[in-house]
């Protein structure tokens, strides 16, 4: 299991950057990002380089930040690899909330991040078909 961030930010010009700049003079690097938006407001999704001193940074600098578990897993880099993937968790009836990816160090395999509604139970079955998960210390090192 991998942390991620999200920040609640108004959906108003330069207020993503603003959240990148806190980032980048708090010198964390970010490893993957996702955006959701409504009208007014949006979350943005992050995976860093040092949860805890960028949740840090976004708080002290009047973000509203929450800390949650995502499953990261690598997937083949290839047609079809997301999907075989997926295969599983729907063969296991494990409901998806959503998915974003990111690049890796391996060029052979690409890496996802996902929140599912019933977290062990994806565990298991993605320890059981020998999909590869990361550690929070794995994404430090990418």
């Amino acid at each position: 299991m991998a942390i991620q961030i999200s920040v609640f930010i108004e959906n108003k010009e330069g207020r993503i950057r603003k959240a990148i700049d806190t980032l980048a003079k708090a010198e964390i690097n970010i490893r993957a990002l996702s955006v959701a938006d409504t009208t007014k407001y949006g979350i943005l999704r992050l995976i860093v380089s040092d949860t805890e001193k960028a949740t840090k940074a976004l708080e002290d600098d009047g973000f509203i930040v929450k800390e949650s578990k995502v499953i990261v897993a690598t997937v083949p880099d290839k047609p079809n690899g997301l999907n075989s993937t997926l295969a599983l968790l729907d063969d296991a009836d494990i409901n998806l909330e959503y998915i974003y990816a990111f690049v890796g160090n391996e060029m052979d395999e690409a890496i996802v991040a996902m929140k599912v509604e019933d977290t062990e139970k994806a565990l298991e079955v993605f320890e059981k078909n020998n999909t590869k998960i990361l550690k929070q210390e794995d994404i430090e090192k990418i």
